[in-house]
């Protein structure tokens, strides 16, 4: 039974007004959005509690304005976002429009204003958790990826009215606790990126959580550099060559096999295709070279580790993935980890901006167990954090 209240809990909502806190940020390019995804995620909720006569209310934020401002406002979303529903939806400027919200009626569906226009939103300021509350009957959580906020329409307002998490929510909080709450083992973690800076948490949190740490990308060489391996050019954070022999030696101790590239291929420019783009032994890079990804052989060991493992949590790239041919460790990986997961042997579960784009690139996105948008929050959760607008949801 999940630790948390969901709309199988919420009961009769027939002319209930729903607050339903969801994610709308979508990237805009040229006053049109170039990516709907964000939307299709909320649609098993929103359709839900209208077809059962919710009068439903969507809460978002919409980028990072400083004061109200017209291109930062929910009304540029609603007609795409009512195309992607497939149904009327209202926007409403509930501030300024109070018959607005009084004039619905069950089975409406209508945007409110962007919930950071209101200053107190981000500081959860309990005048701004009221002001929203007063709007609700019921609140319900379907925006994991602001999960890692304390804000006023994430956090605070579960604290005034009745919470459930909406279905996309308890998805992802599903996944997550197959993945490393009480996950199958072994477990495999596949950590990538530019930089180590980024993923300390990360790095120190899973090495006594998983039994396979394989680390990619620019970091892997801060690591290599951390057993004496000499890297050449390559991106590498060398003042944190100790912090890295530190996470190594936990890892021993906990009885976790981190994975390092042991071939390499490397260029002399970062370019695509470059003359010099050559394969070798990870001692073999020349100072004027860089590692831009892992190596065949390498990719062939760790697709036989991914073969002994029950579950896997991926995020980051293992090389530079948006330059060819630096995505193809990335994509043969990915791709044998999709096929494990078809087949029934491995739970997958991915998760950050980086690593959407690369399994979208690799064509597998659809083929791991669970693939989530979020970044901050699926970082912070693999960091092993409490999630505030998660807490504020339990039973």
């Amino acid at each position: 039974m999940a630790s948390f209240r969901t709309l199988d809990d919420i009961g009769d909502v027939r002319g209930k007004r729903v607050l339903v806190r969801v994610d709308l940020n979508v990237p805009m390019q040229e006053g049109k959005v170039s990516d709907d995804t964000r939307f299709r995620a909320t649609l098993p909720t929103v359709t839900e509690l209208a077809d059962k006569g919710a009068i439903v209310l969507l809460l978002a934020h919409f980028g990072r304005p400083k004061a109200p401002t017209p291109d930062l406002s929910l009304a540029l979303v609603t007609k795409p976002y009512e195309q992607v529903l497939g149904r009327p939806v209202r926007y409403i400027d509930w501030e300024v429009d109070q018959a607005g919200v009084a004039s619905l009626r069950p089975g409406d569906v209508a945007i409110l204003e962007n919930t950071r226009f209101f200053g107190g939103e981000e500081k959860n300021d309990p005048a701004v958790v009221d002001r929203f509350a007063r709007l609700g009957d019921l609140y319900v959580n379907d925006a994991f990826s602001a999960a890692h906020r304390a804000h006023a329409s994430t956090e605070g307002l579960a604290h005034r009215l009745p919470a459930f998490a909406g279905r996309a929510m308890e998805a992802e909080l599903n996944a997550l606790e197959q993945a490393l709450g009480k996950p199958e083992r072994p477990v495999a973690a596949v950590v990538g990126g530019a930089k180590v800076s980024t993923k300390l948490e990360v790095l120190r949190h899973l090495v006594a959580k998983v039994d396979h740490l394989i680390i990619g990308g620019g970091m892997a060489n801060t690591f290599l550099a951390a057993r004496g391996v000499k890297v050449g050019k390559s991106l590498c954070e060398h003042d944190l060559t100790g912090t890295a022999g530190e996470i190594l030696d936990a890892a021993e101790r906990a009885n976790c096999t981190v994975h390092l590239p042991y071939d390499v291929v490397v260029a002399k420019e970062f370019a695509a295709n470059p003359p010099s783009l050559r394969t070798c032994n990870v001692h073999e890079v020349a100072d004027d070279e860089m590692i831009l990804d892992i190596g065949p052989a390498a990719v062939e060991a760790l697709a036989d580790v991914l073969k002994t493992c029950r579950t896997l949590v991926w995020n980051g790239p293992l090389g530079a993935f948006e330059t060819p041919p630096f995505d193809a460790a990335t994509v043969a990986l990915a791709r044998t980890a999709a096929a494990l997961t078809q087949e029934g042997s491995l739970v997958s579960v991915a998760g950050g901006g980086d690593t959407v784009a690369a399994l979208n690139h690799a064509g597998v996105a659809d083929d791991f167990s669970f693939v989530s948008t979020a970044g901050g929050a699926f970082l912070e959760w693999m960091e092993g954090k409490e999630l505030p607008g998660v807490k504020a949801l339990a039973r």
